[in-house]
């Protein structure tokens, strides 16, 4: 049975009486849901439960667990996107569709010809609200785990930070010629990707080559070239 699905960060046991989220109300609301009608929480780390509504107010909704629903056991692969961050709504585009394609964290990074630059409160600001557009997308798509998504933060810095692992398969979308196809450098489904990928215009050769100095293969995805928001979504898909 499908239910509507509301994200809750909640420790969920079954007969425990929850309010909803400011943002689970309003939702609740605008879907025209009632009194004993049963809908799905999630917490983002992997479990669920079912839950009745008991009590519908102006500002409030009260729900009753009556189901936990099995934990999430799957093995957690890693999909990590590391985005050079594309300007006006596409960053917001490629969070949504990034989280429906199973990414586990998404590292917004500003670079040389990055439009779009952030800082301080602003970009305090957008994280949550990229936050927001993963929790929508993780119920629309029936997730329970939702992507750390990162502060945004300096290319350069990003790549200081950056842990070396063995087990790591860290690519590098490039324009550049003699480049091996993304599907060339693995045999079987990694288990744990990096994917750095530029904004509109790409990275600089200098840009590229300092990814490639911290141990990233530099790919490509074939004869087509891919808008900023798309390109790291097609690798995604394949992923899956």
């Amino acid at each position: 049975m499908l239910y509507h699905r509301f994200f809750l960060a909640f420790d969920f046991n079954l007969g425990e009486q929850i309010s909803l989220s400011t943002q689970a109300v309003r939702h609740v609301q605008v879907l025209r849901l009632q009194p004993g009608i049963q809908i799905e929480l999630f917490d983002g780390a992997g479990k669920a439960c079912i839950a009745r509504i008991d009590h519908m107010g102006k500002q409030r909704v009260d729900v009753t667990v009556v189901e936990i629903q099995p934990p999430d056991t799957s093995p957690v692969r890693v999909r990590h996107l590391v985005v050079g961050m594309p300007a006006n709504e596409r960053m917001d585009w490629l969070v949504e569709k990034a989280t429906e394609l199973g990414a586990t964290r998404i590292t917004p990074v500003m670079t040389q010809r990055t439009v779009l630059r952030l800082s301080g409160e602003r970009a305090e600001k957008r994280l949550e609200h990229w936050q927001g557009i993963a929790q929508a997308a993780c119920s629309q798509s029936g997730r329970n785990r939702l992507p750390q998504i990162d502060l945004p933060k300096g290319l350069t810095q990003y790549l200081t930070e950056a842990e070396e692992s063995s087990n790591d398969l860290k690519a590098v979308l490039s324009l550049q010629s003699g480049t091996h196809h993304w599907r060339e450098i693995w045999s079987t489904a990694p288990t744990h990707v990096t994917l750095l990928s530029g904004p509109e215009g790409g990275l600089t050769p200098q840009e590229e080559q300092a990814a490639l100095d911290k141990g990233f293969k530099a790919v490509n995805l074939g004869l087509q070239v891919l808008r900023a928001e798309t390109a790291p979504l097609a690798v995604l898909a394949q992923l899956l």
